[in-house]
Order: structure tokens, then sequence, then C-alpha cells
């Protein structure tokens, strides 16, 4: 399938569509004020959103601010309250400390303000980057006097290892002081140094958004003009710097803080200057041009940031050089190299393009995009930060189209392989995450199917936190007149709509039950509309207003955004109901690992079957799943600090021992009725090592 660019007109004078004398007139205003702030440290008016999108002429829906927004109750609240109490204060313990890895400290090593030697991988200061900005994110919703201090106790120890040049990056800054060598900056992408100040530029642009400060901004924009000065004249060595590429979502993320056109320009200089790359490879995407670019290929985080930023940069140009390979890239993502949880990256190792006739473009990649259906379950590698970048991409995707069904996507991703990365102690993480796991496995892999503490690569944790500290973020969006309702959970939002105060709040038991209540507590005196998003899953939704009787066209299985658009009054309410029958869901067939299987979802929540649900001596490769099978869903608030587990009958095939045999003559065995319960899936592992499978076998065609 081929999507065209989204199409904007022009003439309309409102915010995201609009010409360039306005455009040029708010770029003046962003800039006075932070000019103000940056003079005198003051507070000043923060920019909504994580991705700010108000001023974007390319975006068809404006983000909200972290300040507006916040889970009240339900499914998210909880996730947030686990992220506020646990995530948050126990990665401040470990990244502060010496036991695994070396984070913080590395920074008061370079400081000054410790003794010590460097320690760590050399991507470690993005990733307590993230931490950081997600324990800013929480500030929005608890104002934590503590939290703040300490944040700012940081940001003053961050900023004084920065050089006067804006360079900062704590293992080469050490590694040169350590061993007097000539380590030169920008030489060799393997230390990570752009990745990490990409991740700098969005911390340091949340925290100023959400706390008024410039502390942490100044260090960013010095560090943004180190990186224009360095990359001022884009060189094929330098193009290799662009790996696993945060830094286009940064500097964009910046620019937009700041309304310097600088960076803008820089933004969009770096990545053009992919081009220049000289026999690139698939695992960083450089193979050839963004351009031509098609299909998903290599390592599936690189690749998702890639496209997250071209995304960014698609927002604020309009170029479509940009748009045509992100639809047809995301096309082959969403009907080839997706798993039904929202994983991405199935390839522990592998090459790219694989099996081409031309050897010599033939490339080694990891961590990786495979073929076309290639997507094996119980190798499945699906990092934690894969899918979250595939979070961070269609929610882009979602800014500049309007269009639902990328925000379909961020549902998967988040209900699924995103907070299946994370126990529920909040302090355990996946760094993969498969789709079957047995006892014993067909082969030794290197990363562990039981949530570790910490793992040698520690980019996924503070990932989560950000994410999880920033989900409430996604759940609206505005545009003239609008207000665009995309997740559901218990929240509220209290923002400004054509010059008018609006809030409204959301009751619901989403996920586990699809009947959803939008309450106008505020509102002025003009008409708006209220868009609800109604998923590809839902079949048979329904609209009512005020009790009155169900509202025509919201029953389509196509994923939209239902609208209502009236004069409001406050304690109008809308009752939306998405019905959520559990669903045996099949794969196509060209994915030869789950042919004749079926796998089960209920609404936006993929479920499986973990072995401690299975009666004794009945092993997860022994049960059949009739084709009409009948679930029947019932909350179980004991387990698994409450979920909507899925109870049936299904059927049992004991295997004999296939203990030196690859082969042998078939062998009929009876079925036996045996009882399952499924779990959804991102709460497996949550009690002790199991067997686990997403995907199982039906019983007869």
């Amino acid at each position: 399938m081929n999507l065209q660019p989204p199409t904007f007109n022009v003439q309309r004078p409102r915010r995201g569509e609009l010409g360039f004398h306005w455009m040029f007139r708010i770029e003046c205003w962003r800039l006075k004020v932070f000019l103000i702030g940056f003079l005198f440290n003051l507070p000043v008016a923060a920019a909504p959103g994580v991705v700010d999108t108000t001023g974007s002429p390319f975006a068809k829906v404006q983000t909200v601010g972290l300040d507006e927004v916040r889970w009240t109750r339900g499914f998210w609240a909880d996730r947030f309250e686990l992220c506020r109490t646990q995530m948050v204060p126990g990665m401040a313990r470990l990244m502060e400390g010496t036991n695994y890895s070396q984070f913080y400290y590395n920074f008061e090593i370079l400081a000054g303000h410790v003794e010590g030697k460097p320690h760590g991988a050399s991507f470690n200061d993005g990733d307590f980057y993230k931490f950081l900005e997600g324990a800013t994110a929480t500030l929005a919703v608890t104002n934590d006097a503590r939290l703040n201090e300490k944040l700012d106790e940081v940001i003053g120890v961050i900023g004084q290892g920065q050089q006067t040049n804006g360079y900062l990056d704590t293992w080469v800054q050490l590694h040169q002081r350590e061993t007097n060598s000539n380590i030169v900056p920008f030489r060799d992408r393997s230390r990570w140094e752009v990745y990490n100040l990409g991740q700098l530029l969005t911390a340091a642009t949340v925290h100023y958004r959400v706390t008024g400060k410039t502390n942490f901004l100044q260090i960013a924009r010095k560090a943004a003009d180190c990186l224009d000065e360095v990359f001022k004249i884009p060189t094929a060595e330098l193009a290799l710097q662009n790996v696993c590429p945060s830094h286009y979502m940064g500097i964009v993320e910046l620019y937009r803080a700041t309304g310097e056109p600088r960076y803008l320009a820089l933004a969009k200089r770096i990545f053009a200057m992919r081009d220049l790359v000289k026999d690139g490879g698939s695992d960083n995407q450089d193979r050839i041009p963004f351009a031509k670019q098609d299909e998903a290929e290599g390592h599936a985080v690189r690749a998702n940031y890639l496209y997250a930023g071209a995304a960014d940069l698609f927002l604020e140009t309009g170029d479509t050089n940009l748009w045509r390979p992100l639809a047809e890239i995301w096309t082959n993502v969403v009907s080839k190299k997706m798993y039904i949880t929202g994983g991405c990256g199935a390839l522990y190792d592998g090459a790219s393009p694989d099996g081409a006739s031309y050897q010599s473009g033939i490339t080694k990649v990891h961590q990786s995009y495979g073929r076309n259906f290639q997507l094996p379950n119980t190798t499945a590698h699906n990092e934690t930060c894969a899918n979250i970048g595939n979070a961070l991409w269609n929610w882009r995707m979602f800014l500049a189209t309007d269009d639902a069904k990328f925000m379909d996507v961020v549902e998967l991703e988040l209900y699924n392989s995103v907070l299946s990365g994370v126990a529920l102690d909040g302090t355990n993480f996946f760094y993969t995450n498969p789709l079957r796991v047995t006892d014993p496995m067909p082969l030794d892999l290197r990363w562990s199917r039981t949530r570790m503490p910490f793992v040698s690569s520690f980019c996924c944790p503070p990932n989560l936190v950000r994410t999880i500290a920033e989900s409430a973020d996604y759940a609206y969006g505005k545009s003239a007149g609008t207000i665009w309702v995309n997740l559901y959970g218990g929240s509220s939002l209290a923002t400004e709509l054509s010059g008018e105060k609006i809030k409204l709040s959301q009751e619901t038991d989403y996920p586990w039950h699809g009947r959803v209540r939008i309450k106008i507590e505020a509102c002025g005196k003009k008409e708006f509309a209220l868009k609800l998003r109604i998923p590809a899953w839902v079949n048979g939704a329904s609209v009512r207003l005020n009790n009155q009787p169900k509202l025509a066209g919201a029953e389509t299985g196509a994923p939209k955004y239902f609208e209502i658009r009236r004069l409001w009054s406050p304690g109008d309410f809308v009752d939306l109901d998405l019905p959520m029958p559990a669903r045996l869901m099949e794969a196509n067939p060209l994915i030869e690992e789950d042919l004749n299987q079926v796998a089960v979802q209920r609404g936006p929540v993929v479920y499986c079957l973990e072995s401690p649900d299975l009666p004794a001596g009945v092993k997860i490769s022994d049960v059949r799943i009739p084709p009409d099978l009948k679930l029947t869903p019932r909350f179980d608030r004991r387990l698994l600090d409450g979920i909507v587990v899925l109870e049936g009958k299904a059927v049992s095939r004991p295997e004999e021992k296939w203990t030196g045999k690859l082969y042998r003559d078939f062998q009929p065995a009876e079925f036996k009725p045996v009882s399952v319960k499924f779990i959804p899936y991102s709460v497996w592992q949550n009690r002790g090592p199991s067997e686990m499978s997403v995907w199982l076998p039906l019983a007869s065609q």
C-alpha cells in the first residue's frame, strides 16, 4: 500500500496550518519569551508536551502539556504510581551507585566531586539522561519539591563537566584524562557521543517545559552549538556518527522550545548527511539513501529512532522526500514485520538484505528487523527500546496525519510489548521480549528469560521510566476547535481551546472493560468537537450523549475518530461503549512459525498461556486450542496486581520424548480436556521462571 503524504489547507489561519507571516510572528514571540527566561533564569510559559507541535506548520494535531493531563484512577494511574514510587527511586539508587556500572558517578568524577576511574558502557550518559527525563516528567503531576531540588543538584554537576565549546561525554573525557591519550571526539561511532547528546537535548527540553527553568536548557544549547560547529561541513566520515539517531528528535525538540532556526537547519543538515556514507549497511539504515528506502531493515532501535526523527522533521518542513519513505516503511512494518504484540526486531543476528542476489550488498545485522514475515517466537528479540521507538514513531505519524491507525499501534505497543519490559515490582526488567518460552529451551540465548534488575545494555529500563511517566501525554491532542481523545483510561484534561478553558474527565475500567464516560467539567461558550478514537479491533462501537439514543456512525470496525461537535455545557457527558469479546487471532500463512496456530486478544490486550496456570503434568507444548474455544473474562483482583483473565476449556495432547530425534512417524494421540486460563502478555514471568506462549496450535482444522 502506497500512503500519500498528508495534505494541508494553508489558507486557513489556524495553528498547525499557518502561512509564513504568522509562523514568523509565532517564532519571534517564542524566541522573545525564551530570551527573557534565559537572561534572568525566570520561570517562563512552558511549551506543551514532550513533543511540542503547537507551532509545527505541518502538524494536523497539536500536543497537550504534561501539566494539563494526568491519569486519575485505574490501569494507567496504577502504572504511573508504580513508576513514581518504585521505578524512579529504584533507578536513582542504581544509577547513583557503582554496583553494576557507573552513570551519575562518572559525571561526579568528571566534575571533580569524587575520585575514581571511568567505568561503564559508552552509552551510559544517554541512558542517564533518559532517566532524568522520566523523573522530570513525574514532576508535572507531583510537584515534588525534593525531587525538583535533587534534579537541580544533578544538573549542576552535569554542567560542571561540560567543556567550554559545549562538548560533553563522560566516557571520552574521562578516558582522555585517565590515559592522557589522544582520543578525538566524534571519530568512533561506537562511542555513542551523538546518541548521548541527543538524549541530553530531549531531557533538557522536557525539564524546561515542566519546570520553566533554563539551567538544563543552557547545557543543551551549548551541546547543540557544539554539534552545529562539528557538523558544519558534512563529510562521509562524520556521517558515520548518525548511529542510533536519538539526536534528530532531540535537535528538533530543542528548536521547538527555543525558536532558534539554526537548530532546525542543523537537524536538516545532519539528516541529509546520511547520504554521504560510503559502503554503508542495513544495520545502521545507511546502505542506501533514506529517500530510496521502502522497508524496515537493520537494528530495530536505530531504525525506529530514525523514523521518529524523520517524522519530526516532516512536521516542521513538510518535505515529501521524508514522508514517502516513512509511509512505505510503515506499511512494510505493520503488514509484514511486526509481532501481534507490537514487538519489533525479530532477529538476534542475521544478514540484510537476506538472500539478495547481489552478495556484495549483504551486511551483518543484529537486534534487527528480519525478512518479510520472518517472525520467530522462541528466538524473538523484540528489544524493549525498539518497541518504545515504534510508539515514538507512530505518535509522530499521527500528529502529522490525524489518522487513527497510527494511534492503534501506539496503544498496542503500550499495553503489550512496552509494559512487558518491566516487572510488577518496578525494579526488574526485560531486554528482549519473546513470544514463547519452553523448558528446556532449544538453544542457549544471550539474554535472560527472567527479568533482571540490571543488564549490561541498560538502555531499556530508563526508557521505560520516561515512557510510563509521560504516558498521559499520548491520551489527548488538540486542533482548531477540537479535542482528540486518543487513549482511554481514568484521566483528566485541563487545557485551553480557542481562547477558552476546557476541563474534562474520563471514567472507565479500560482496558478490562470497554465502557468509557467522558464528562465536561468546565467549558466556555464556543462550540467545539470531541473526537473519540474507535480502534480497528472494535466491532459494534456505540456512542451516547447525555443518555440520549445512540449516535449513528460509530459502528464500523475500521480505525477512525468519531466526532461530536456542539455547544457544550458543564455536566454534559458522552458514553462510549467498545465491545471487547475475547477473539482468536490467526497469522498470515507466510509467517511459517504461526501456521495452524492461534493467539488470543481482548480489546487492545494480547494474552498468553503461562505454565503456572496449567494443571500439574501439562506442558505448554501439550495444549491444543479448539477452533470453537469459548473464553470467559473474569477480573481477579488477587492475581498479578489485578487483571482480567480469560478462562475456558482446551485439550491436551501429551507428547512422547523427542530426545535425539529430528523426525519420526506420525503418532496419533488422544486429546484430553484441560482447563486453561490466559493472562495478559505484559504480566507473564512475574511468578518466577515459567513456560509461556502467545501462539498455540489448533486442535483441528
